[in-house]
């Protein structure tokens, strides 16, 4: 039954997601001459909706813990997350006091339809092929969204890692808080086993994603920084899948 269930609910979900992605897309488009921070309350609805729409047709619930190390919101920081499912993409902007930009590679913005969307939160888009001047392009532009009043979100890992796959952690994050002298927040979860990469295998449960105490990058490099923050995130992760939370 729970096969069945999972089978059915992700076919379901599918459809209500891409439902709600174009229908979204298409009436946030109306708002594109708006101030990205005042039009970002509208632009979390689809967010809200993944999230209501995985509850009721998978059954995937969540939860947060660790809210006590949120910062003040008027101070920057910048999010350094577990990355294994589409889950955090929706989540973390939900649970984060200040809206959040997104550091992603530039070919996100080529995807019809949802790249339009993606564009109005103004993401921080590189080429990730540039080296160095990827990083100078990262620096600049998230120089630029802090001072705008956004967080900058990053998922050091470059991109979704499987359950219990482990892959090094990319220094860029740490990099861009050493350069701009803004704290980390950490942050782990277990949403790879509930919500895993591609459309089929959702399954019932309750996702946990646990907020880490913020990371003081002051007098350090970045490679020292990535190391600790890293060590925190997949420990924590281990932690949350071992259900031990």
């Amino acid at each position: 039954m729970s096969a069945l269930r999972s089978f059915f609910g992700s076919i379901l979900f599918a459809i209500f997601q891409a439902f709600v992605t174009v229908i979204f897309v298409f009436t946030a488009l109306l708002f594109f001459w708006a101030d990205p921070i005042k039009r970002y309350p509208y632009l979390l609805a689809w967010p809200h909706l993944n999230l209501w729409g995985a509850r009721v047709f998978c059954g995937i619930r969540h939860r947060v813990i660790g809210k006590e190390n949120i910062p003040n919101a008027a101070t920057p920081h910048i999010v350094l997350s577990k990355h294994s499912s589409t889950w955090d993409v929706c989540s973390l902007p939900i649970v984060m006091p200040r809206p959040l930009c997104f550091v992603a590679k530039r070919e996100l913005l080529w995807i019809p339809v949802f790249g339009w969307g993606f564009k109005l939160i103004k993401p921080i888009t590189i080429n990730r092929k540039a080296g160095r001047e990827a990083l100078q392009q990262m620096r600049l532009q998230g120089r630029q969204r802090l001072s705008e009043g956004f967080w900058i979100i990053i998922f050091p890992e470059g991109t979704r890692v499987l359950p219990n796959q482990k892959v090094p952690y990319k220094t860029g994050g740490a990099h861009l808080a050493c350069d701009l002298n803004v704290p980390i927040i950490p942050v782990a979860h277990n949403a790879g086993y509930f919500w895993p990469r591609g459309f089929l295998g959702k399954r019932a449960g309750e996702i946990t994603l646990s907020i880490g105490a913020p990371i003081d990058p002051a007098g350090r490099d970045a490679k020292t920084v990535t190391r600790e923050v890293e060590a925190w995130i997949e420990a924590e992760t281990a932690r949350l899948v071992a259900g031990k939370n």
